[in-house]
């Protein structure tokens, strides 16, 4: 008798141990981005290409940006040209103008260039160069602007065409439906939304770093070109 209830004391404890087993939920398996991004589809890949598109404009802008506002912050140039203008030796200053290889040397340049006319003459073509200077600066950077409007836009593309895909296997299987076959479509909808907004955002802030910096060599040109002019004005 003994031994009977030992054995069903045994039998039980086994079942509970399979029931466990079965019942207790597996670890769902980590994916890393790349996977993520890869089932994503060909949109991800129109993102990224845009994404590293926006990358190169900005790092090679920025660094150009960086170089133009060292040349403008360079108080030692304005005071050699005013110190040339002081003792008489214009073709100094002229030349120290033309050699400076920056945007407000170009500036400065174009203004000795229209010494002997009219002082409105020579503001005018001091505003005009630098306003090509500015335009030089702002070379591609709307490109950055736009693919922050189109990332979130192709991210919904890719939303709707995964959608799209989704229904198009239910269709396929009639009354065979199978969460499964709904997951490829509707997985590739939420990662091109993802990735549409993740470009978006990073490329907004991009343009917006890019446009700051813009606006302060702009203002660093307004203050040597008054600068210039206020040196011309001066009694000789």
């Amino acid at each position: 008798m003994i031994n009977k209830l030992l054995m069903l004391q045994t039998d039980a404890a086994t079942v509970i141990d399979t029931l466990e087993n079965a019942v207790a939920p597996t670890a769902p398996e980590r994916i890393t981005l790349w996977q993520m991004a890869l089932n994503g589809g060909w949109i991800m890949l129109l993102l990224v290409l845009l994404l590293v598109l926006a990358l190169y404009i900005f790092f090679e802008r920025f660094l150009t940006l960086n170089g133009a506002l060292k040349g403008q912050e360079d108080e030692q140039f304005m005071d050699n040209i005013r110190q040339y203008v002081h003792e008489g030796n214009v073709d100094a200053a002229r030349n120290l103008a033309k050699e400076t290889a920056t945007p407000l040397g170009r500036m400065i340049s174009k203004g000795f260039s229209r010494l002997g006319r009219p002082l409105p003459d020579i503001q005018a073509a001091i505003e005009n160069e630098g306003q090509l200077e500015v335009a030089r600066l702002e070379k591609r950077v709307s490109l950055v602007a736009t693919v922050a409007s189109l990332g979130p836009m192709i991210g919904f593309l890719g939303t709707v065409t995964g959608m799209i895909t989704a229904f198009q296997d239910m269709a396929h299987a009639g009354n065979n439906i199978d969460i499964s076959l709904l997951s490829t479509g509707i997985y590739e909808a939420m990662v091109t939304t993802v990735g549409g907004l993740i470009v978006g955002i990073i490329c907004y802030f991009l343009n917006n770093l890019l446009v700051s910096r813009i606006n302060k060599v702009v203002f660093e040109l307004e203050v040597r070109a008054n600068e210039f002019m206020d040196l011309l004005h001066e009694p000789a």
